[in-house]
């Protein structure tokens, strides 16, 4: 009798010790999930301010339409990447966050030349709109790197304890897969190319 009771403590503790651990990796899948729903928030912010700021120095810069289409082809190819990882509910696309991650860095780079070209315009830089909306992009930038780095940390840690034992074999048995770091532009050089000096 007392043999069948510790027979079934055991394989009621081993079953509760799986279930903890099941349940440790689904908390930690949904973190980083949360995490890039925060980064998307900041994204989406980042693509509404860019055509803003293209209207407000058009009359400016009608000289230099090559490079505000560039910056709104970049800002384009940029909010597709967003929505084909979006669409595919997850975010645990790992060629999809590349996608996206590809897709940022080079609308930051077009951003970079574009403020490079708008220091040869001293008039811009007396302008308010496009002061304030550059004020408004370099923080969203922050908040961008911010969103980004806390995303990355929940990623590390959920793919840790998918490839971690004991909880590999869960992770394994239950189709957890490991999920992709959102690589970026280091968001101090992009928060100094956005600055104009005043």
């Amino acid at each position: 009798m007392w043999g069948l009771i510790i027979f079934l403590a055991i394989i009621l503790g081993g079953l509760l010790y799986i279930i903890g651990l099941f349940n440790g990796l689904v908390a930690r899948r949904n973190a980083a999930r949360n995490g890039f729903s925060q980064i998307d928030v900041q994204l989406q912010r980042r693509h509404d301010l860019i055509p803003n700021l293209v209207e407000a120095t058009r009359a400016y810069m009608s000289h230099e339409k090559d490079t505000l289409e560039r910056v709104i082809a970049a800002r384009d190819a940029a909010v597709q990447a967003q929505r084909n990882l979006a669409a595919s509910g997850t975010y645990q696309s790992p060629e999809l966050v590349e996608k996206l991650g590809l897709a940022e860095q080079r609308l930051s780079n077009s951003l970079a030349q574009f403020t490079a070209v708008m220091e040869q315009y001293p008039e811009l830089k007396a302008d308010s709109v496009v002061k304030e909306l550059m004020e408004e992009l370099g923080s969203t930038e922050n908040r961008v790197g911010f969103a980004r780095q806390a995303y990355n940390d929940q990623v590390m840690f959920y793919n840790n304890a998918c490839e971690m034992f004991p909880s590999n074999f869960i992770a394994g048995a239950f189709s957890f897969k490991p999920m992709k770091l959102l690589v970026l532009d280091d968001p101090k050089t992009v928060r100094s190319s956005l600055r104009i000096s005043l």
